[in-house]
């Protein structure tokens, strides 16, 4: 069985998402990076030291389609190591999952919807 093995990043709605960011890093310290308006937050793997991650974190604007066809105010990215592997768990246990695959140089990217229609998103760094 395909597992999560992590958390790549949590996304939500906002209806002002450049207010936001700057409050979080005037507020939290969050280091928004204003290439993209999120932030990343490097971690290393308990089992296997050498190799970093990221959780990212980022407000969207309230008028996003990127979280659609779902209407939540947020989106979680969850990591995992074989994305065509757990699409096709998703599937064959009954889940709605899209279609569409991005291949990207952070890795690849699917999404699916839970019972109560929340989109997720499914990241497999390279």
């Amino acid at each position: 069985m395909e597992k999560v093995n992590g958390i790549g990043g949590i996304f939500f709605k906002s209806d002002d998402a450049p207010a936001l960011r700057d409050w979080y890093r005037n507020h939290l310290g969050i280091p928004v990076d204003d290439s993209y308006g999120g932030a990343s937050f490097e971690w290393r793997e308990k089992e296997n030291p050498d190799v970093v991650g990221t959780t990212v974190w980022s407000p969207f604007p309230s008028t996003t389609k990127y979280f659609d066809p779902t209407r939540a105010p947020f989106m979680i990215n969850y990591r995992v190591s074989d994305l065509d592997a757990m699409l096709a768990q998703l599937r064959d246990a009954g889940a709605v999952v899209d279609e569409k695959i991005e291949d990207t140089d952070y890795g690849r990217f699917g999404w699916a919807t839970d019972p109560e229609g929340n989109r997720f998103e499914l990241w497999q760094p390279k």
